[in-house]
């Protein structure tokens, strides 16, 4: 029996998950780390913290599951997205990374619209807007800041790239993680040329591309043993996290798509092919799977809602609790509608100006109206999301994920606002089980996706919608109206704090 590993390497941690050939899961370890957070929005970690724990999870694995040491074949790896890595001639890091979350970047965005003759013409050449988290205003920052460093550039490469080169000694990434810079030609699978010589950033400083399960090369010989792993074993490129949670979730061809309620919230459709016209309103980026790419809608207060309603008003309520109180009230919460929007918005309103509201309060208003309104408002901005990504692709079989998705009333909620029945998965891996069936495929232990995960991911129910739809599909075009009303009001709010 051969083994690979799929590493997800993520913002305050890593996560090793061991998997046979035949895509069933044997185990995982995992280790936590903390960002370096600085005044100013400013988000920065070091590439050796990102190595060391990696290392030190391998190995805690390996040594957990004695059955698998020198029986490991191929590792893959996800990893954040947009965080950038700047490396010199010899492949030596300069200073710390800027993290997807860093938001110094403002003026950079900004410069970058200008310098690229505006919107529509920086979504013809990359699908996507500039947002603070992405590479490319990252590298003009530090252009602009920190020249000396600059003047040092061989390489940008995303995170998981560098675990991929201490592995390997090879410096590459993939599609997915390429698409995430604002650098890439999506439609075309490229670097941009034109949007590189528009915004003076040499092309040179950018990686080879190469596919998801492409090879980067084998990991050093004395790390194998180290480690534990088979002699030569590969390292299979792997990709970005949320295309590698799409591919862990079962989305592998047309009409598949994803919805995931963590902290934030996405919806991810499959896309075979952008023919459709792009208005910057989800991400569009390369994918995993073969020749395709996927659309991402992505909201940044989901489940965080529901967190921060338990944390405010009922601190001593469990969420079992919270979820009776919000059954006893109809669909609707009478009338009461919350926008939840705590940290600004991206998908679809772009706007860092954002923020919550409860409208509609009455004298009646009780716990659970306010509870059950934040479940609702979470699901009517998850259908904006569904509402972008569709213009794309139609979804014929949507998965729903994430600790949203453990409560019976949420899912139902979700399925009623959509309008559509919803398949809850029995793995809650992710990025890490993505990483290892990219790493079976690329390996060449399984032809395809679909063989390499087989029957071990699938739906353990099915959510289906009930006469809730009717009373939602009256409420929806008020949450719309209600951000279009307010959208000057919040921007007001924000110039006088």
């Amino acid at each position: 029996m051969n083994y690979v590993v799929g590493i997800d390497l993520g913002t305050s941690g890593v996560k090793c998950l061991l998997v046979d050939e035949g895509g069933k899961i044997i185990a995982s370890a995992q280790t936590s780390y903390t960002p370096d957070f600085y005044p100013g929005g400013r988000v920065e970690q070091k590439p050796s913290v990102w190595w060391d724990n990696t290392l030190k999870t391998l190995k805690k694995l390996v040594e957990d599951n004695p059955p698998a040491k020198g029986k490991i074949t191929a590792v893959a790896t996800s990893g954040q997205m947009h965080s950038s890595v700047f490396m010199d001639k010899d492949n030596a890091v300069i200073r710390p990374a800027l993290l997807w979350n860093d938001t110094r970047t403002t003026a950079q965005v900004k410069e970058i619209f200008e310098l690229a003759g505006g919107a529509d013409e920086l979504l013809k050449m990359t699908c996507n807007l500039a947002l603070e988290g992405f590479t490319l205003p990252k590298i003009l920052w530090l252009k602009e800041n920190e020249p000396e460093n600059y003047e040092k550039i061989n390489k940008v490469v995303m995170p998981k790239d560098y675990i991929n080169y201490m592995l390997t000694g090879s410096l590459k990434t993939d599609v997915s993680d390429a698409a995430g810079t604002l650098l890439f030609d999506v439609r075309n699978c490229r670097w941009s040329e034109e949007l590189c010589k528009k915004v003076g950033v040499s092309i040179d400083i950018l990686p080879e591309v190469i596919p998801s399960t492409g090879i980067v090369g084998s990991v050093k010989k004395e790390l194998c043993g180290e480690i534990g792993l088979a002699e030569n074993c590969t390292v299979v490129a792997g990709g970005a996290d949320n295309s590698c949670a799409a591919i862990g979730n079962g989305v592998i061809k047309k009409g598949q798509g994803v919805i995931s309620i963590g902290t934030s919230g996405t919806v991810i459709g499959y896309v075979p092919e952008i023919n459709s016209e792009v208005t910057g309103g989800v991400h569009l980026f390369n994918y995993s799977a073969p020749d395709s790419c996927y659309a991402m809608g992505c909201m940044l207060c989901a489940g965080e809602a529901l967190n921060w309603t338990k944390r405010t008003f009922f601190e001593n309520l469990s969420f079992d609790d919270l979820n009776v109180l919000a059954e006893k009230v109809p669909a609707g919460s009478g009338g009461l509608i919350f926008l939840p929007y705590l940290f600004g918005e991206r998908s679809p309103h772009n706007d860092p100006n954002a923020r919550g509201v409860f409208f509609g309060i009455f004298g009646g208003c009780e716990k659970g109206n306010i509870i059950r309104s934040v479940m609702e408002g979470v699901g009517f901005a998850i259908r904006d999301l569904y509402e972008e990504v569709v213009k794309f692709t139609a979804l014929d079989e949507i998965f729903i994920t994430g600790g949203g998705a453990k409560s019976k009333l949420w899912g139902q909620i979700f399925a009623d606002i959509l309008g559509v029945p919803l398949k809850v998965l029995n793995i809650e891996e992710g990025p890490s089980y993505g990483a290892a069936v990219i790493a079976i495929v690329g390996s060449g232990l399984a032809p395809d996706f679909e063989s390499a995960k087989g029957s071990n991911v699938k739906a353990v129910r099915e959510i289906i919608p009930s006469e809730n739809t009717e009373i939602y599909k009256k409420i929806y075009p008020v949450f719309r109206q209600l951000y279009k009303s307010n959208k000057e009001n919040f921007k007001l709010l924000i110039k006088n704090d």
